[in-house]
């Protein structure tokens, strides 16, 4: 097929004609979503934040995202939660973690339950918060980890001891009890500027301290995919695959359209094109099966990757074009004689034209009709008749299924005389008396329908 493939009007064409086969490939693709929300139970998705107190840059939160993901956080909180038949590895695929914006690490659980979802949220944001604290006190041994802690504990109770004693002192009696007092608040002093120094050396411990921001919320909705999406996007994709299979099969497509390369394939001389009125298609007896009933329900015993017929005149005009079809016919043959009509299977448009083309032949040259299979034509021999006409509905055949077609008129020792192409067309209603008193007897110089066997 040409670039007409993508244009609009195409797939608005196919849409046309094609409406009811796509619906049910649509349902099917639904069919096929819900089938797969029932193979995959729903699940749900809880949210925690943990807030980092300080200054962090990017890369660090980046870091701190990865190791709330990482197995160290994960496997800890796979021990403490303990659900049977859900392993560790299974729960790192269910965790994830993001940087959000005023310092918080957002860690989301996904779980069969909302309830599920919930704990297993802000269980990994406890395990985090503790894994982070160990690391920022410069170990992962928890009684290292809480060192710093306790010397601040201690110097609290310090502070406490020298306020015990600077009270028990004589309050400014003896000018030893002065000095004493003296001498415990510069302690007290140098107590906390010694912890506002230490707490100022060490920038883990200003980055230590992270918080999670109360428990996880429980999930009131399935996470996605959710059973209405899964359905949606199957529809959505069989859809899509069946207008993208068309458009593929158009543009692969190589049934000749023109004149001009028929009669090549052919290797014969065109005679010109005839316009066929477009009218109900007749069923044939081979047409009647299950099969082919499916395929007249589903719209695919028609093509259509070829435009609307255009609109025809009268009859007369259409009349006129036969005619001519015959007199360059006459004007080709040496002599009258008679000749083999060559219609394809199946090709309703060229099986009406050949039979106006006799009717308007009349008996100079005497022609007749003879159907062969496209897959393997057989032609009859040469008998009375000496030549062939072929005739054919435009975009009908392949070039190499009208090699076979003259082959077999090769082996049956008939010339191809020519090629007349047959285009539908929209025909205006005429009243049956417009036709000429004579048509009678043409009618009577009309032979009987022969059709060539297959192998």
């Amino acid at each position: 097929m040409s670039d007409e493939s993508i244009r609009l009007v195409t797939i608005g064409r196919m849409l046309r004609r094609r409406w009811r086969l796509l619906a049910v490939l649509t349902v099917v693709g639904a069919l096929v979503g819900y089938g797969a929300s029932v193979l995959f139970p729903p699940r749900y998705t809880a949210s925690a934040s943990v807030l980092l107190p300080g200054q962090w840059e990017e890369r660090e939160l980046l870091t701190q995202v990865d190791i709330a993901t990482s197995s160290s956080v994960v496997d800890r909180a796979a021990s403490q939660l303990d659900w049977r038949g859900v392993s560790a590895s299974e729960l790192r695929d269910r965790v994830s973690a993001k940087a959000a914006d005023g310092n918080l690490i957002k860690i989301s659980g996904t779980a069969e339950t909302p309830r599920r979802a919930q704990l297993l949220s802000d269980q990994v944001a406890k395990e985090f918060v503790s894994f982070a604290a160990r690391i920022a006190g410069g170990s992962t041994d928890p009684d290292a980890a809480t060192g710093t802690e306790a010397l601040r504990q201690q110097v609290v109770e310090t502070n406490r001891r020298i306020t015990d004693l600077a009270d028990a002192a004589d309050p400014g009696r003896t000018v030893e009890s002065v000095q004493a007092r003296t001498d415990l608040e510069k302690l007290r002093t140098s107590l906390e500027e010694a912890m506002t120094k230490l707490d100022q050396a060490d920038p883990a411990a200003n980055k230590a301290g992270m918080v999670v921001m109360g428990p996880a919320a429980r999930p009131t909705g399935e996470a996605p995919p959710t059973r209405v999406q899964l359905i949606a996007a199957g529809a959505l994709l069989f859809l899509l695959l069946a207008v993208i299979g068309h458009l593929a099969a158009a543009r692969v497509n190589r049934r000749l359209r023109t004149e001009a390369e028929i009669a090549a394939a052919l290797r014969t001389a065109p005679l010109g094109t005839v316009d066929v009125p477009g009218e109900q298609r007749a069923h044939r007896p081979e047409d009647r099966g299950p099969r082919a009933r499916l395929r007249r329900l589903l719209g695919v015993d028609t093509r259509w990757d070829i435009p609307a017929p255009p609109a025809s005149g009268d009859e007369a005009g259409r009349r006129i074009r036969y005619q001519r079809v015959c007199a360059r016919l006459r004007d080709q043959l040496p002599a009258p004689r008679r000749l083999l009509v060559v219609v394809p299977d199946g090709d309703e448009i060229a099986h009406r034209a050949a039979g106006q083309l006799v009717a308007e032949a009349a008996s100079d040259p005497l022609l007749r009709v003879v159907e062969v299979s496209v897959d393997r034509p057989i032609v009859p021999d040469r008998g009375i008749e000496s030549g062939a006409l072929v005739v054919l509905g435009a975009g009908s055949r392949t070039a190499e299924e009208l090699a076979g077609i003259a082959e077999a008129c090769a082996d049956g020792s008939h010339d191809v005389v020519g090629v007349v192409v047959a285009g539908p067309v929209r025909a205006r209603p005429t009243p049956s008396a417009d036709r000429p008193a004579d048509d009678a007897t043409v009618a009577l110089a009309v032979p009987g329908h022969a059709t060539g066997g297959s192998v």
